[in-house]
């Protein structure tokens, strides 16, 4: 029992400090001779810390000072201070004390781009027309603010397109909401990184009525015109779904675009008080959606 929580205290030691990994620090001396190292490259979110190891005060002023903001702010150092500089933007930035003279008191911190692991998941996988789906995922840079762009190759397109773009927030985190019209491939990209895909399909919205004694009309919402398809009309026996019907699917002039509308009206002797709904199959809706099911209603 000892060794066993001795290694479970060691892995969550181990885990703690994997976690909290996400940015280091380099340091930068400030001497009676100058900066050490007068040159420091570091990776994109990491910091700098200056310490004055002098026995005057120093102060670090950084050319162009856009991107850089240190604490203390201005980075006035007395001996045996220190000040740190976190750097979230990747470029070059020179700088120097503009109170002293020579060039040791001159220093350049390089900062590499660092390439993002996106973690990406989309919810509901799959929805009736006229649904939506949340993009939900986090950069593993943790930054706030970062632009992600989400992007969608829907069925039969042959490259994603840009649908959305939304910022991370705390630790990266990012949503965006997105309403397919067909099956889409889902992926977003934050800076040069792109995560993996993922597929999200949709069912045709259908939706049964009835009109009159024996008589339905039966209305299917998609991007795409069904007419010249066929649905079944499908009565609930206790135990199955029994088709009584095909109906011919037509054209309708009602949708509004991207929204088509194929509707039917047809007649059924079925007697009142059934169980009843109407199927368009796989075969029918091809390849870019999912069969589509209607509510039930009573005959």
């Amino acid at each position: 029992m000892g060794k066993l929580l001795l290694l479970l205290a060691t892995a969550v030691a181990v885990l703690a400090a994997a976690g909290g990994a996400t940015a280091a620090t380099a340091t930068v001396t400030i001497t009676k001779a100058g900066y050490v190292p007068s040159s420091t490259t570091i990776a994109q979110g990491d910091s700098v810390q200056f310490v004055n190891g002098d026995t005057a005060a120093h102060q670090v002023s950084f050319k162009g000072s856009a991107g850089v903001t240190c604490t203390p702010n201005p980075l006035v150092l007395q001996p045996g201070q220190t000040g740190t500089c976190p750097f979230l933007t990747a470029g070059s930035y020179m700088y120097s004390d503009p109170n002293a003279k020579g060039n040791t008191y001159r220093g350049t911190i390089t900062i590499n781009a660092t390439q993002a692991a996106i973690s990406f998941a989309a919810a509901p996988r799959s929805v009736v027309y006229g649904g939506h789906v949340i993009s939900t995922g986090t950069d593993s840079t943790h930054r706030v603010g970062e632009n992600v762009d989400v992007y969608a190759q829907q069925c039969g397109q042959s490259a994603a397109n840009k649908v959305a773009t939304v910022q991370t927030s705390t630790d990266g985190a990012f949503s965006a909401t997105t309403q397919p019209l067909m099956n889409t491939a889902y992926a977003v990209k934050i800076r040069s990184a792109t995560s993996p895909s993922v597929s999200v399909t949709v069912r045709p919205k259908v939706r049964v009525g009835k009109v009159a004694p024996h008589r339905y009309s039966v209305r299917l919402s998609a991007a795409t015109s069904f007419a010249g398809k066929y649905a079944s009309f499908q009565r609930y026996n206790g135990t199955r779904w029994i088709a009584l019907k095909t109906v011919a699917l037509h054209a309708n002039t009602t949708g509004v675009a991207p929204t088509v509308i194929t509707s039917a009206s047809f007649r059924s002797s079925l007697a009142s008080g059934k169980r009843v709904r109407v199927v368009i199959s796989q075969v029918q809706v091809g390849t870019c959606y999912l069969a589509g099911i209607s509510n039930t209603i009573l005959s």
